[in-house]
């Protein structure tokens, strides 16, 4: 029988990671899962919090430990991900509502950030820059990119903001929002956007909840810009 919820100490970076994983269908039923090393290094947390995050996804029935042949996803593992709406139907809402909201919602994690990220939020906050900075495509640089903004949520350590940045990122990906960004996206652009989220890391690591959440709130009007003002950036 699975449990409804998970314990609050759950490390959820790398649960929800594989809830999302087995809500895609990119985790099925049977699948292997890769090492504890693997998901160390690709999530930018410690082996430990890998561990304990894989205990409670054991205890859930959603994974399964078979020594000698490695760890796979369960029969169940669709079902609890349905029980918690994880697959639930995303609402349909503008690019240029979702943009609104952001401007108004994304600044304000600045100071919670600030207060509670550790050093492990921000190593896994460079990874997401890193791997973007090193992606060969659209697809891949936005995955990455809103990899990094729900890093930004994680690190408040609120799940109110975390919830809040799964569903944009969910809203994101329906097919008007990536016709708006294939168009967007210049090479001029991703350098922007890369520079802007450079300065907020590195405004975070010292602290400086009021630059931060200016950098933030610059950061989302560009992107509003880009999409649709694009005149203003000529």
């Amino acid at each position: 029988m699975l449990h409804s919820v998970f314990p609050a100490t759950a490390p959820s970076k790398v649960v929800v990671y594989f809830l999302d994983e087995i809500a895609a269908g990119r985790l099925m039923p049977t699948a292997k899962i890769p090492s504890e090393r693997e998901l160390s290094e690709s999530l930018g947390v410690s082996r430990g919090t890998v561990r304990k995050a894989l205990d409670e996804l054991e205890r859930n029935g959603l994974i399964e430990r078979k020594p000698g042949s490695g760890t796979f996803v369960t029969e169940l593992a669709p079902e609890y991900v349905t029980e918690q709406g994880t697959a639930a139907a995303v609402p349909e809402i503008s690019p240029a509502k979702l943009m609104e909201a952001r401007i108004a919602i994304e600044p304000q994690m600045a100071a919670l950030i600030v207060r509670n990220a550790s050093n492990e939020d921000f190593d896994h906050m460079t990874y997401c820059l890193q791997q973007s900075e090193q992606a060969d495509s659209i697809e891949q640089f936005e995955y990455w990119d809103e990899a990094f903004h729900k890093a930004l949520a994680d690190a408040t350590h609120n799940p109110f903001f975390t919830y809040l940045l799964k569903q944009i990122n969910a809203i994101r990906a329906q097919s008007e929002w990536g016709v708006l960004k294939k168009k967007s996206l210049t090479a001029q652009a991703r350098a922007q956007y890369q520079e802007q989220h450079q300065q907020i890391l590195a405004a975070l690591k010292i602290r400086d909840a009021k630059q931060a959440q200016q950098l933030l709130l610059e950061h989302l009007w560009l992107i509003d810009q880009h999409l649709f003002r694009p005149e203003l950036g000529r």
